[in-house]
């Protein structure tokens, strides 16, 4: 079973989670149950099928909807389906376009996954495709060796950051390293757990940056290198102390470019310089990193 990070907060909880309805409905899509311009079924509708409030499901949509798979979110009436992604070689939403890249990535024996970012949310988010098609049995990667590179707790971070500034407490940083901690355990615990299930030699590492990544790379087997930019804005969460006001990016929107070595010399030389600076970063100025 691939553990999401809302479940392994409420573990204790049967109510299904925002994401699992996602997923849910994500899983029809790709299937075809649902195709491009389909209405979906009202909130109303949805919520009495998964048995949760009306805001969950909403909750669910909107997440579809950053991942380009859903429009209207915000409308009265019903989303529709997107419609179809564009050609692999166009840029893409980050969730549309890694998730597919890392399934083609795990369809050899030897996978490596390289990532630089500013949490793992992306990241986990996008191997669930490649985890439930090894459960599948449609691939069989006999190693795995994934390293990560996330900012530092001790640093002050370019972003997230208080609209205000910074006090002597900061719940900016706080929510920030929460997700960057829980996320990251999630990723490994999915992961790791290939070895028991499916008998992969499997190897998941972190280590900590001294600066805020201004871009999310993810570099597959040496062959390809995603890149995309990290989008400052201004926006606001409820939290139980009151709204926080932050400057914050958004990552699954963010544009993902891929280049691939086999695409052409400008290309292969992207990689293999990203590569490089991926592997210098990895054995220089960054530290052991331990996601507690």
């Amino acid at each position: 079973m691939v553990v999401t990070q809302e479940s392994a907060a409420v573990n204790d909880s049967k109510r299904l989670t925002p994401q699992e309805i996602a997923d849910a409905l994500r899983e029809r899509i790709r299937a075809g149950e649902l195709r491009a311009g389909d209405r979906l079924p009202t909130q109303a509708e949805l919520a009495e099928e998964f048995g949760v409030e009306r805001g969950t499901v909403r909750q669910a949509l909107r997440v579809l909807q950053e991942n380009g798979l859903l429009i209207g979110v915000s409308k009265g009436s019903p989303p529709r389906v997107a419609g179809p992604a564009p050609a692999v070689d166009e840029p893409q939403p980050t969730m549309v376009g890694l998730s597919p890249r890392l399934a083609e990535a795990f369809s050899v024996p030897w996978v490596r996954v390289d990532a630089v970012c500013l949490t793992a949310e992306t990241l986990m988010l996008a191997m669930s495709d490649p985890l439930r098609q090894i459960h599948e049995g449609r691939i069989r990667p006999q190693t795995l060796d994934v390293r990560i590179l996330l900012p530092s707790r001790d640093i002050n971070l370019a972003f997230p950051v208080p609209v205000e500034g910074r006090g002597a407490d900061d719940p900016v940083h706080e929510r920030w390293l929460a997700m960057r901690n829980a996320q990251g355990q999630v990723l490994k615990y999915n992961l790791q757990a290939l070895r028991s299930t499916h008998d992969v030699d499997v190897r998941v590492t972190f280590r900590a940056l001294p600066f805020t990544p201004p871009v999310k790379l993810y570099l597959l087997n040496g062959a390809e290198a995603l890149i995309g930019y990290y989008m400052v804005t201004r926006r606001e969460e409820s939290t139980d102390g009151g709204t926080l006001e932050m400057y914050d990016t958004l990552g699954s929107q963010s544009l993902l470019f891929s280049f691939e070595k086999r695409a052409g010399q400008r290309d292969a030389a992207f990689v293999e310089q990203s590569q490089k600076w991926f592997d210098a970063l990895w054995e220089t100025i960054t530290s052991d990193l331990t996601l507690s």
